[in-house]
């Protein structure tokens, strides 16, 4: 990311700022990997540390099931039941160290509580439902197509606009960033990235809640929600500046990177982190080589598990595809297109497709939510 400021701050760090009743703002450093990384410094109203009461805990750590077979999957994402609480809407199914991959449809707004997630940074890809995602950064509206991007440590809460919402999450254990070659040696996103500085959404509409009284958060450390109550509303910022903050990117704002013949996965790269990648797959231009064959090579993925989440329009290499459907292409058997697709696709000239792809470096485990969404014999769809 790069500098933005929002609100009143002064004029150097770490100095006197004053309230109008002349009592100091409270500074708060808000840094990523120790001192060593991104960071904001955050100008309170009321001290960030005054808790009131402590909660019991409770476990939210995925439950993985013992199923050793080596084969591709498909998994039915929308056979996750709704639920009204955003949390108890979480649903883990596919997980290893670096990253979880979560299917959410939370049916209510989080009005009574906040979310703090101490474990991981965030990605978290709007399928269906608008609302504002609203922080003590400020306030942040989306929309089907959004990718909200939470750094770990964020205070929010999700705010939605009706009951349908389907959201497909990432959690990461290491930063989310943009990939490094599409960088400058300043950050800067170069020309031949796909999507470039103005088409990240940053927070607005600074609102600072001067309030006290009970206010109930759930902080997620190591797999473990612990309840706790504060004394200060924690969006109480005059204002704040610095490069650590949340964003929104919409997949429509991606800008797919084309050729002669068929690219590779890696020109739909949209976000890295520490052991996986996550790439986009947008309406585009097919090959424009006259001998090209638009569907993908069959692809021998030795060092990595592959994971579409297919979002909307038709996908020329699968056959039937339904919305909020998941893949999963486990490194060491070799995947590719369906029978008969490499052929049809063909003199096509553009694709309509919409996905998510989380390509991952470590073997993606399976958890108790995946039982009853799987189809188990997807793995023979190359049969016929």
């Amino acid at each position: 990311m790069h500098y933005y400021t929002l609100g009143d701050i002064p004029q150097k760090r770490h100095t006197q700022f004053r309230q109008p009743n002349g009592s100091l703002y409270h500074e708060e450093l808000f840094s990523t990997i120790g001192f060593d990384d991104m960071y904001s410094l955050l100008y309170h109203v009321n001290a960030p540390t005054q808790i009131k009461q402590v909660g019991e805990p409770f476990s939210v750590a995925p439950k993985l099931v013992s199923d050793k077979q080596l084969k591709h999957r498909s998994l039915k994402g929308f056979g996750i039941h709704p639920e009204d609480d955003y949390i108890k809407s979480r649903k883990p199914v596919l997980v290893n160290n670096d990253c979880k991959i979560v299917l959410s449809a939370p049916k209510k707004s989080m009005t009574d509580y906040f979310f703090k997630n101490a474990d991981a940074d965030e990605v978290i890809f709007i399928h269906e439902g608008t609302g504002v995602l609203k922080t003590m950064y400020g306030n942040i509206p989306f929309e089907y197509g959004d990718y909200l991007v939470i750094p770990r440590g964020t205070i929010y809460q999700l705010i939605f606009n009706d009951e349908n919402n389907r959201l497909f999450i990432v959690e990461s254990s290491s930063p989310i960033v943009t990939p490094k070659r599409y960088r400058g040696q300043f950050g800067q996103l170069l020309e031949h990235s796909p999507f470039c500085e103005r088409d990240i959404r940053k927070p607005q509409d600074l609102e600072t809640h001067d309030e006290q009284g009970d206010f109930k958060f759930y902080i997620k450390k190591e797999d473990i929600i612990y309840p706790y109550t504060y004394l200060n509303h924690p969006f109480d910022l005059i204002g704040w500046d610095g490069y650590c903050y949340p964003y929104a990117f919409s997949i429509h704002n991606f800008e797919p990177i084309t050729g002669r013949v068929h690219q590779p996965p890696p020109v739909h790269q949209t976000f890295a982190a520490r052991g996986f990648v996550i790439c986009s797959f947008c309406p585009r231009l097919y090959d424009y080589h006259p001998q090209a064959i638009p569907a993908p090579y069959n692809h021998s993925n030795i060092d990595s598990d592959e994971v579409l989440y297919y979002v909307d329009g038709d996908f020329m290499s699968r056959k039937h595809v339904e919305r909020g459907m998941i893949t999963l292409h486990p490194g060491g058997i070799p995947h590719g297109p369906h029978p008969g697709t490499v052929e049809k696709s063909i003199g096509k000239k553009a694709t309509h497709e919409l996905a998510v792809m989380v390509d991952t470096f470590k073997p993606l485990k399976l958890t108790e939510h995946t039982v009853g969404i799987e189809d188990p014999t997807y793995y023979q769809s190359w049969l016929s």
